[in-house]
């Protein structure tokens, strides 16, 4: 019976479940925005508390990879690495889009006609985006794109697309094919890395803990802020 600890913290959502032979026993989560570095070791100490885990290490973590916040990434897959070394337990690398498309097959708004196209912001008018089947086949792989009415127009021409994720609200007004659908609320969160992580840890899919790092796919670029008058 497996018990994996599952981090998520690609976008301004903060979260982390705990699962026991591949089902849910405990979840934390928060809406309120950029504070995963003070929000991501409560919410473990809180999960592990709660179970009585304290002297009973987990068998393995799980982490969304990206892509996704710089930052947030960041935090998750540094705190995922100290965890596994120090508990001596593997690493469980989730792709975000993959589980964001995971995500969109437990709700009410897609059905197996369907592509999924999840999509995150890459600020500006770019988003990260792929395409998957509704068995989570890749249609197309994850690419940073500029926000375009003909981005998505061979895969619209024959089928249905569910868009979603946080990017998927500025692509609106760009994507006005019939065959495009949109569904809101869909974030990338822990709980939703359940089934994905527990398919990893049995076939033994684990990366290299020491040489992991996140899927940031796009380089990070620093604002300067404005000069304040005093």
């Amino acid at each position: 019976m497996p018990v994996i600890l599952h981090l998520e913290t690609s976008t301004s959502v903060c979260s982390v479940a705990l699962s026991v032979n591949g089902k849910l026993v405990a979840n934390r989560i928060s809406f309120e925005g950029p504070s995963h570095a003070v929000l991501l070791a409560r919410f473990v100490d809180e999960i592990l508390n709660e179970m009585r885990l304290q002297s009973v290490r987990p068998d393995a973590v799980a982490v969304s990879c990206g892509p996704g916040s710089y930052t947030g990434l960041r935090i998750g897959v540094s705190m995922a690495k100290g965890l596994c070394f120090g508990w001596h337990v593997p690493l469980i690398s989730i792709d975000t889009l993959q589980l964001l498309a995971f995500s969109a097959t437990q709700s009410n708004s897609s059905n197996e006609a369907m592509l999924l196209c999840p999509m995150l912001d890459a600020r500006r008018m770019e988003v990260f985006s792929a395409i998957f089947d509704y068995q989570l086949n890749v249609v197309r792989p994850t690419t940073a794109d500029i926000v375009d009415e003909n981005i998505y127009l061979q895969w619209l021409e024959q089928y249905p697309v569910l868009f979603f994720g946080n990017g998927a609200e500025k692509c609106k007004p760009h994507l006005t094919h019939p065959h495009a659908h949109f569904a809101d609320y869909i974030v990338p969160q822990a709980s939703d890395m359940v089934a994905l992580a527990e398919n990893a840890f049995q076939i033994g899919n684990f990366v290299d803990t020491a040489y992991f790092e996140p899927f940031y796919l796009k380089d990070f670029i620093a604002t300067v802020p404005k000069n304040k008058v005093l």
